[in-house]
């Protein structure tokens, strides 16, 4: 019998049991991973030029720190960036907690140097082009820990927590959540490569399964009766671009992070995970779907500049299904691919053909993402998303200048998974008893700060609730 099992050894699992043992708790916890310590999460594509597509899961996206620490590993110092989680707890709370957990951070290893803190008559000469294109840009410090040192960080914070005397079960998968009455008992888990089940009983349960695991949380919930509501959903792209373009943009703000409601259906549209001298990846899922993601180093560079551009989707009744949708549009687009990342030319979208791997060769912009296949996303991608797209591309033009060029390449399918939202109170607590979901699997958080932030506040509470 465990006081605490936690699902998930992201940053909010990892945050949860961190701060329960700086509040001098001493529970008895486990962390239930389905992949691999960091120290043996490697992704064979660098040896062998190509995505291998490895079973039983993807060493990007599964293992201890989860899949933000393996992309570009960056920590929005922000409360406006990151998800809705300020809305739950308050904005002068969720910056407070942002301050603090950057400060645990910076004490394992992070980079002191912040990006994106410049002020002077460029970065007004930027936001005023921005508000004339209709956009809204947000500022935001970011901590920029690197592809790889972001591995040694968290070496450091899984070597801590073992040390002190948190179980961890790598290569263990969570099949179910054992909920009797209303209350939840712990989880039911096996080897992530098959094998028999087994019940692991708990006073509480944290599920921080990120990402990839919104899916398998959205389905927990119907099951077992766990209050939520259908979220956003986003759709898009990666855009790659070459470094000079953005140079102005990367050097004052690093990431940019611009919204935008670009007509005729004034959805929601917005930067997103910019990677300057970056490196566009793929990534997949439990199901074979390959989606598209951006890698940003400290040292290893490129000549391009990479960032997402995401098409937010609010369903209405009597559509629930958000996720299921976002996956039928990524599995169309590998389709198309052959299982590959597709890549297109931004001019060959406007010119309404497809883009030719000649073509492509003979670019200023070449693929950073060498085993992406050239193709035309448009004949997967859904008219009202890659319509909102485009307009907002031409938008972002008048930001930054060559934007939209004919050459800018378009990658597909972006896709983000957390678009279930798990109903709970200020202080965690959903209408399951001993349940508590965290992360952005749960829908209230996007990226690895808030995600963080959230591990940090579910600490707290249970070390409370313990000492009382």
């Amino acid at each position: 019998m465990y006081d605490l099992v936690i699902v998930g050894a992201g940053p909010a699992g990892i945050f949860t049991a961190l701060e329960l043992l700086r509040k001098g708790r001493k529970e008895k916890i486990v962390i239930v991973e389905k992949g691999r310590p960091v120290e043996k999460r490697h992704c064979p594509k660098a040896e062998t030029g190509r995505c291998m597509n490895c079973k039983p899961y993807c060493h990007i996206t599964t293992g201890f720190s989860g899949a933000g620490a393996f992309s570009d590993g960056k920590l929005s110092l922000c409360y406006e960036v990151g998800g809705e989680l300020p809305s739950l707890i308050g904005e002068e709370f969720a910056q407070s907690l942002i301050d603090y957990t950057d400060g645990i951070y910076l004490e394992f290893g992070a980079d002191p140097h912040v990006e994106g803190i410049y002020d002077g008559e460029e970065i007004r000469e930027i936001r005023k082009n921005a508000i004339k294109a209709g956009l809204k840009l947000v500022d935001c410090p970011i901590r920029h820990l690197g592809t790889e040192k972001a591995q040694d960080l968290y070496l450091a914070l899984q070597e801590h927590l073992l040390a002190e005397g948190v179980e961890m079960r790598f290569d263990t998968e969570c099949v179910d959540l054992l909920i009797e009455g209303g209350v939840c008992r712990g989880v039911k888990v096996r080897a992530a490569k098959g094998g028999a089940e087994e019940e692991i009983l708990a006073r509480r349960t944290v599920v921080a399964t990120g990402r990839r695991g919104a899916d398998w949380l959205e389905r927990r919930c119907a099951q077992h009766g766990i209050a939520h509501k259908p979220g956003t959903v986003d759709i898009g792209v990666r855009v790659e671009v070459r470094g000079e373009v953005m140079e102005k943009v990367d050097r004052v703000l690093y990431e940019s992070k611009l919204i935008g409601y670009p007509k005729p259906f004034k959805n929601k549209v917005r930067t997103f995970c910019q990677n300057p001298g970056g490196f566009v990846s793929q990534e997949n899922y439990d199901n074979d779907l390959a989606v598209v993601n951006g890698h940003s180093y400290k040292e290893k560079k490129s000549n391009n500049t990479n960032l997402a551009i995401l098409c937010s989707h609010n369903f209405t009744e009597p559509f629930n299904q958000p996720i299921e949708y976002a996956q039928k549009v990524g599995e169309l687009t590998n389709m198309l691919g052959a299982g590959h990342i597709l890549v297109q030319r931004y001019g060959d979208i406007l010119d309404g053909k497809r883009t030719w791997p000649k073509e492509l060769s003979q670019s200023n912009v070449r693929p950073t993402l060498v085993d992406a296949v050239a193709g035309d996303i448009t004949a997967a991608m859904p008219y009202r998303a890659m319509t909102n797209i485009i307009a907002f591309i031409q938008m972002l033009d008048q930001v930054v200048p060559g934007f939209a060029s004919d050459e800018t390449l378009l990658y597909s399918p972006e896709l983000k998974f957390y678009s279930n939202k798990v109903k709970m109170d200020a202080d965690l607590v959903t209408n399951v008893a001993g349940l508590h979901c965290l992360g952005d699997s749960c829908g209230w958080t996007r990226g690895l700060m808030m995600a963080s932030v959230m591990g940090v506040l579910m600490g707290r509470k249970i070390a409370q609730w313990d000492a009382e």
